[in-house]
């Protein structure tokens, strides 16, 4: 039963990426009380609320979403009293706080897998994962073929000869979530964090957590396993992970219905279909989910087109409201994804990034922000090898699908590194280098400048807030020419999009709302997004 609270269906939220947002103590990686010192700045851009990157306790072989406690805060980022500090700040300004759980795996240094390690086979301890016999003679051979998301073989040998399942690095084990004692320990860390008033969280890997029962071979091992089409279907999407969002909707439920606050469940559901995507947010499961489709659309109108009207059609009827993203902290920056091959990604990448920026505000459903789009920062794309951290690197010795490019901290002030990130020791440095040029993306640069990204998504969020035809609502496509896509909002709203090089008439007469970039009397600049209100 859908609640009555639903704040959730059209609100923007922005990702913080907690160690590269602000640096408070001078040890070059940001902090909590580094998010605290930058609520003011996300109040004023307009957000609704802000989704944390992994805090906890961790050894950091994937910054931090390698667990090793759920229930507590790295030293590195602060402690529980900062976070509770940091609750307060966000409760006043009115900004609602999301915090990334991960479900599927945990770290090895988790006391419950150093004690499956320590327990012999068959023992409790072990069945808390997935620990297994070796194939051929001496057990030598891994249990099946599967092949882990960042690089090689999903399994590790331990010192007695079984081994266990990692999706992603030998450092990270994965629950066995067929055994009860899994869910009841996450229900304990839901209600941990849920007791000291955060408004819900957003679920890493949400459609793994189950596995095959009998762990048989895949029938394509040598698929790229982290390509959305082609995740292992025997290690994700089985059906009994509908459960587990249902038993978490009902412990969200509960707590709304306590204090009449809404908390939010948002997914990270990887999926081929949205017709698969929208099992997941039915109206007693996850409340969202993300739809990476648009994320993953070539710069087309066609291919725009077809990926909104599948995700409105096949997520209507749900209870759910899309949820739309153009980037988070796995993928290349918006800017470097959309331009030409450059290394500052500027000119054609940065006006197709504005475009879209707009055209994601005007959808019906959420939204999710990455920090540093709203600066418009590029993909940093010359990291010497040797302060790269990914572990897909590590694994796999290639620089193709790194993830550090986008994760490089942001820029806020000043004209050389660390740009006013990081405080404290003269000469800290950020703990990945930031390049020369990002001073012309500081935060106080992009302040002072109302052609910036930061003004056309600042201007963006208030038209969002306040005409009631944005946000959750009706969209109708309109007839435009190749190249163009157009449709309205509401009553009279018009939202057109060039995803050409060349000039189009303007759908609708009239000087734009808000464009993202300029728009003369008439024409629609290729590469360029506008909203219009008009008496249709």
């Amino acid at each position: 039963m859908l609640s009555k609270y639903h704040w959730w269906r059209d609100a923007v939220i922005y990702q913080v990426y907690v160690r590269s947002f602000l640096d408070s103590t001078g040890d070059g990686i940001g902090d909590l009380a580094g998010v605290r010192a930058g609520l003011p700045y996300l109040k004023k851009l307009g957000v609704d609320g802000i989704w944390l990157s992994p805090f906890y306790p961790s050894p950091q072989h994937d910054h931090g979403y390698d667990v090793a406690d759920y229930r507590d805060v790295d030293p590195v980022f602060g402690d529980l009293d900062e976070f509770d500090q940091l609750m307060a700040a966000a409760r006043r300004l009115g900004i609602k706080v999301l915090l990334d759980i991960v479900p599927n795996h945990c770290s090895s240094e988790h006391p419950w897998f150093r004690e499956a390690l320590d327990s012999p086979p068959g023992s409790p301890a072990r069945a808390r994962f997935h620990f297994a016999a070796g194939r051929g003679p001496d057990g030598s051979e891994p249990p099946n073929n599967w092949h882990a998301m960042f690089g090689g073989p999903a399994w590790t040998r331990v010192a007695d000869g079984q081994w266990y399942l990692h999706m992603f690095t030998p450092e990270q084990p994965d629950w066995n979530w067929r055994n009860p004692e899994i869910a009841d320990e996450f229900e304990r860390t839901l209600r941990f964090w849920l007791d000291r008033g955060v408004d819900g969280f957003r679920i890493d890997v949400a459609a793994g957590l189950f596995k095959h029962p009998d762990l048989p071979d895949s029938d394509d091992p040598e698929a790229d396993a982290r390509t959305r089409d082609s995740v292992n279907p025997l290690a994700w999407n089985q059906p009994e992970v509908h459960d587990v969002w249902r038993r978490w909707r009902a412990i969200c439920e509960e707590y709304g219905d306590r204090d009449g606050r809404e908390r939010l469940l948002v997914g990270e559901v990887s999926v081929p279909t949205a017709r698969e995507h929208a099992l997941y947010v039915r109206p007693d499961e996850l409340h969202q989910a993300f739809f990476f489709d648009l994320l993953g659309a070539p710069w087309d109108a066609d291919a725009f087109r077809k990926v909104i009207a599948e995700a409105m059609q096949d997520i209507a009827g749900t209870g759910s409201t899309v949820t739309w993203v153009l980037n988070n902290h796995d993928q290349v920056r918006t800017v470097t994804r959309y331009g030409e091959p450059a290394t500052e990604g500027s000119g054609l990448g940065a006006a197709r990034a504005r475009a879209a920026a707009l055209l994601m505000l005007a959808l019906p459903g959420a939204a999710y922000i990455y920090q540093g789009e709203e600066l418009g920062l590029p993909e940093v794309v010359d990291l010497p090898d040797d302060v790269l951290t990914d572990p897909i690197f590590r694994r796999t010795g290639s620089r193709a699908r790194i993830r550090d490019g986008c994760r490089v901290p942001l820029p806020w002030s000043g004209q050389a590194s660390p740009f006013g990130f990081t405080s404290g020791a003269e000469g800290a440095k950020p703990w990945l280098p930031q390049p020369e040029y990002f001073a012309e993306y500081a935060t106080d640069r992009a302040l002072a400048d109302t052609r910036s990204f930061w003004h056309l998504y600042r201007d963006g969020l208030q038209l969002r807030k306040s005409l009631p035809q944005l946000g959750e609502g009706p969209l109708e496509w309109l007839d435009s020419p190749p190249g163009v896509l157009a449709f309205t909002r509401g009553d009279g709203l018009v939202c057109a999009v060039n995803f050409g090089t060349a000039n189009a008439p303007t759908p609708v007469p009239g000087t734009p709302l808000l464009s993202s970039g300029p728009c003369p009397p008439g024409v629609l600049p290729g590469a360029t997004a506008a909203w219009w209100l008009n008496d249709l």
